[in-house]
């Protein structure tokens, strides 16, 4: 019964889905360290980045599914989710969000305190999210902004600082989650319109919508090319935005306002490998360096 219960859980959050953000978590941490310590992080400052990431992601998730039940349940695509397909009740999920937020607070509060002090910030995003889609299209720029506290939460809890090359970061990572949302919620895009919800592609069309993805990913590739020239980065991090270039290039090719088919690995196979492709060129280069 626990076991069961623990793989609803973990299909609830989408668990596997952590690699969209964590990647850019530690490379926020790393680059922070490098650039305004000259080391690179305590591993144990890495395992409480870890397990704030996964509080903040759990809980967010939950209160998204707890908040969106009732369009859930009306929605084809998310009726089989675990709250209206009845695999969990409200009160076991508002549970769950309570010990996320816990274990976020906990894990934080080992970390700087500048990121204690952020933290009620971070939480208003987590929260607000997931009611956005009811009254604005600009939706996918809060879940950008949201995520985008990853690598900019990596670097403040290892630095205790914001800098201007931290911000540009975040920056990046915001576009490139708004890009993909963006994309993602194409699919949405007639029971969208029908329930009166607010997106990019049940506002703008879909080819309008696609077309904004892709500037969004162009805001993300001036940023990820910023870095370079504001860090000692050198030519193993070029490689890596270079690969990553390629992947949202091959990433947009994937759709189109006619082709949708292809829209999941875009969305959830090409941006898992991106963030993991920037986040290990970034650590090379650095421990390279080093």
């Amino acid at each position: 019964m626990l076991l069961r219960k623990t793989k609803i859980f973990l299909e609830m959050i989408k668990f596997e889905h952590t690699v969209f953000a964590l990647p850019f978590a530690f490379m926020g941490a790393v680059l922070g360290s490098t650039v305004m310590l000259g080391t690179l992080p305590a591993w144990s400052q890495i395992g409480w980045i870890t397990l704030a990431m996964v509080g903040a992601r759990s809980a967010a998730m939950g209160l998204n599914r707890v908040i969106d039940k009732a369009i859930d349940k009306k929605n084809p695509r998310t009726a089989g989710r675990a709250i209206p397909a009845g695999l969990l009740s409200s009160n076991e999920v508002n549970l769950f969000i309570v010990i996320s937020f816990v274990l976020l607070i906990w894990a934080t509060s080992h970390l700087s305190r500048l990121s204690m002090e952020l933290l009620p910030v971070a939480i208003f995003f987590l929260v607000i999210y997931s009611y956005t889609k009811r009254f604005t299209w600009l939706c996918h720029i809060i879940l950008g902004l949201t995520i985008g506290l990853a690598p900019l939460g990596g670097w403040v809890a290892i630095t205790g600082q914001i800098t201007w090359t931290a911000l540009i970061f975040y920056v990046a990572v915001a576009f490139w989650t708004a890009g993909f949302d963006v994309i993602y919620a194409c699919q949405d895009i007639d029971f969208d319109r029908e329930e009166g919800l607010y997106s990019i592609p049940s506002r703008f069309g879909l080819a309008k919508a696609l077309w904004i993805a892709r500037v969004f990913h162009v805001v993300t590739a001036v940023g990820l090319i910023a870095l370079f020239f504001l860090t000692q980065l050198s030519w193993w991090y070029l490689l890596g935005i270079m690969i990553a270039y390629l992947i949202l290039v091959y990433e947009h090719r994937l759709v189109s306002p006619y082709d949708l088919s292809r829209l999941n690995t875009a969305f959830f196979t090409m941006n898992g490998i991106l963030s993991v492709v920037v986040f290990v060129f970034t650590l090379l280069d650095l421990v390279v360096q080093l």
